[in-house]
């Protein structure tokens, strides 16, 4: 049943899954009241069981508060970890640019310009919607592969050098924060967990009714059980990095992409002149002899 509602809840869309949880929950509190319709004659007349009932409510949303705010909690985190990847990605990449400017000029021109559309790429990637994912991440694949097959062919000029090790772990890193941020997208809030969610909103929504809420006030009945709704949708919005609407922002990624164009190689070479000036005329200092 778990995995049914996963499929669902995955596929569904956001709207969709908010409809059929309302319904749900006005069906449950319409049956709760019939319930206690049912039971009316078996509560005393003083009414101390609708101080009891009171108690039930209570605890009862209580708990599923609780639920709620650490499902919300949960995929907070999770978007959090999506977002900080985007910036550390950014400087990773933005080092490893600066880095291939030492290079001999052959290998700095492929690779910077191979890491201009890696940039670009990545950025149409976070952004595209999910029926181009998989040419724009089959793209990606094959644009890393490049990327360490031209560090390769570049490794004699700079392996005697004192920053060769530097560079490789910056490329390095950059392709590791490539692995950190799909494992990152891949990473959501367990299924499981909204399947109880949900079955403990319905549930509450039949207690309410069972309670007595519906005839003490049927809007605001229903004003909770939108608030309710909105605030599961919202959790279950942040949990969808790639079909939600509250995403991860790229504008450290943009920055880089901009920063980038603004700074081709020709800008690192205006201090380049390639010819060793001349040492400084040094002047001669002449003593005064004394009798002389």
């Amino acid at each position: 049943m778990i995995d049914a509602f996963a499929k669902w809840l995955e596929a569904a869309p956001t709207w969709q899954i908010g409809l059929v949880l309302l319904a749900a929950m006005f069906v449950a509190s319409l049956f709760g009241e019939w319930l206690s319709g049912r039971t009316a004659k078996a509560k005393t007349k003083d009414g101390d069981d609708g101080g009891k009932e009171g108690y039930i409510v209570s605890a009862t949303l209580g708990l599923l508060a609780l639920l709620m705010g650490f499902t919300f909690s949960l995929a907070v985190d999770r978007f959090e970890a999506r977002r900080l990847l985007v910036l550390e990605e950014s400087n990773a990449i933005g080092t490893t640019y600066l880095r291939t400017q030492m290079l001999e000029p052959v290998d700095r021109a492929r690779i910077s310009k191979m890491l201009v559309d890696y940039t670009d790429n990545r950025i149409a990637l976070a952004k595209a919607p999910i029926d181009q994912v998989p040419s724009l991440l089959a793209r990606n694949d094959q644009m890393l592969t490049d990327l360490w097959t031209a560090t390769l062919a570049a490794w004699p000029s700079i392996k005697g050098l004192d920053f060769s090790s530097a560079y490789l772990d910056s490329m390095n890193n950059m392709i590791d924060l490539d692995a950190a941020r799909k494992a990152a997208r891949l990473a959501r809030v367990p299924s499981a967990v909204f399947f109880v969610l949900f079955v403990y909103v319905i549930t509450s929504a039949g207690v309410l009714g069972y309670a007595g809420a519906n005839k003490e006030g049927r809007g605001a009945t229903a004003f909770l059980f939108i608030l309710l709704t909105i605030s599961l949708l919202l959790t279950l919005d942040i949990d969808r990095p790639r079909s939600g609407r509250i995403t991860e922002s790229q504008a450290p990624m943009e920055r880089l992409k901009a920063t980038l164009a603004s700074q081709p190689p020709e800008v690192f070479d205006r201090l380049s002149t390639g010819k060793t000036p001349p040492p400084a005329a040094v002047p001669k200092l002449e003593t005064a002899i004394p009798g002389r």
